[in-house]
């Protein structure tokens, strides 16, 4: 098979404020296989160092040393590279680019979109939530009233950086009373610190709070003293932790799944434990996206998934490709063959 690696930089319109640093530009790692059938398929390695630990340069070596392998692959199955490619280097950033690009050869072969692959009962359209960086009251709310505006029904803000309360009530208040809620701490507090706060914020009507602490047993610990639903977030990455009951929600991502086919898997404990799966980006590019649709439409999430920052980046540096309006709160899944459609 062919194989190309290509290195893009995407810049956010603005630097997006949490709890462990501004995200200012995003580092992609466009990947595409074709083999001799002539048909080809693309994924995308997306680390993001503050968050998972992966440096750039670390996803960069992993595909390096997936490609003699893939290019020597066109003989085995999908599961059979993949199994291959991760026993060359089991870094799930890098495995998840390889699996996308496996699923779109295959959902390209079929003349299908990649969740029709996934199952025969899928979501037409996936919820998706706005999300609000950790700046000042009066930005938030801007930002507040620009996501009502555009029809979202959910808005997740940042928090754990000081005058979460004030950040809070200015969001509610711009929001309206219709509009769901969810503040994410990125494990920003300590349980009494979680406590405390949550309880204090509560009042403004909270869907949920994502990761207010790390670990399974502050999570626990959190949760049963507080009536606000709690989700599990970076904690997921911890070896038991999908299966562990200790959240109300978790939130799974594409890229510390290993792809598709990963995050799949991990829906299914997350189900499994009684908690409720529901899908978030780590500002991906485009195929990014739009394989975490497809596999969200596919296990048909009915929670707002984090899969509306496209708009994040500036426009050029996503070479025209922005193809997920958000319309009536959600996104259309892509219905042409493969991942884009």
């Amino acid at each position: 098979m062919r194989v190309t690696i290509e290195q893009r930089s995407l810049r956010l319109r603005a630097p997006l404020q949490t709890s462990y640093g501004a995200i200012a530009q995003r580092t992609i790692f466009e990947l595409q296989i074709a083999g001799v059938d002539g048909v080809s398929g693309r994924g995308e390695a997306a680390p993001l160092e503050a968050y998972d630990d992966v440096p750039d340069e670390r996803a960069r070596i992993a595909l390096e040393a997936y490609r003699p392998i893939l290019e020597d692959g066109d003989g085995l199955t999908g599961g059979e590279l993949l199994d291959a490619c991760r026993a060359a280097d089991d870094l799930p950033q890098a495995l998840a680019a390889v699996d996308m690009a496996l699923w779109e050869r295959a959902a390209r072969r079929a003349g299908r979109p990649v969740a029709r692959l996934l199952s025969d009962d899928v979501l037409d359209a996936v919820p998706v939530n706005a999300t609000i960086g950790a700046g000042d009251r009066a930005g938030a709310a801007a930002s507040a009233g620009a996501a009502v505006e555009a029809g979202f029904r959910c808005v997740k803000l940042k928090v754990g950086t000081g005058d979460d309360a004030g950040r809070v009530a200015a969001v509610r208040a711009a929001l309206g009373p219709a509009p769901l809620l969810r503040l994410d701490a990125n494990g920003a507090w300590s349980v009494d610190e979680a406590v405390r706060t949550i309880g204090t914020l509560a009042p403004a009507g909270l869907e949920l709070v994502e990761e207010p602490v790390h670990g399974l047993d502050a999570l626990r610990a959190v949760r049963e003293r507080v009536a606000v639903r709690i989700a599990m977030d970076e904690t997921a990455a911890e070896p038991g932790a999908l299966a562990s009951g200790a959240a109300d929600a978790v939130c799974l991502k594409l890229a510390r799944c290993g792809g598709i086919s990963g995050l799949l898997a991990c829906a299914s404990l997350v189900r499994a434990s009684g908690a409720e799966p529901y899908v978030a980006s780590t500002f991906d590019g485009p195929l990014g996206i739009a394989a975490a649709l497809h596999a969200a439409a596919a296990l048909r999430i009915e929670a707002a998934c984090g899969l509306a920052t496209l708009d994040l980046f500036v426009g050029e540096d996503l070479a025209g490709r922005r193809p997920f309006a958000v319309r009536d709160g959600a996104i259309a899944v892509p219905r042409g063959p493969g991942l884009l459609g």
